[in-house]
């Protein structure tokens, strides 16, 4: 990857959390990121969708919070736990009408963007 893309043309070309780590500078334990890279993912995401309104024109103030994001999200994971922090709907459990407890993701929620 070239210094020469976008943050938009970067962040199209970063696949691993890996990439996304290392184009960020974010210094990372392998053994972390291994166990709890979809989740790292997903936690970036889940910030960065949240600031989204926010985020100002300036692509240099962007990479810096996208940065701040993504290190957030993986440190996270470095004090906790993929189970404890229920990233993805399947760990979040409800209550069920009839008692009890239930992890039931409807397809809708599978297949939202």
């Amino acid at each position: 990857m070239e210094d020469t893309l976008t943050l938009a043309e970067a962040m199209e070309e970063l696949v691993s959390a890996e990439d996304f780590l290392d184009y960020f500078g974010i210094p990372y334990e392998a053994s972390v990121v291994q166990v709890n890279r979809l989740h790292i993912l997903q936690r970036f995401h889940d910030y960065l969708a949240r600031q989204a309104p926010n985020l100002p024109p300036e692509e240099e103030q962007q990479r810096a919070i996208y940065r701040l994001w993504l290190e957030r999200a993986y440190q996270d994971f470095t004090v906790s736990d993929a189970l404890t922090e229920k990233v993805f709907a399947v760990f979040q459990h409800v209550a069920k009408p009839d008692g009890g407890m239930s992890s039931f993701v409807s397809l809708d929620k599978v297949f939202r963007q």
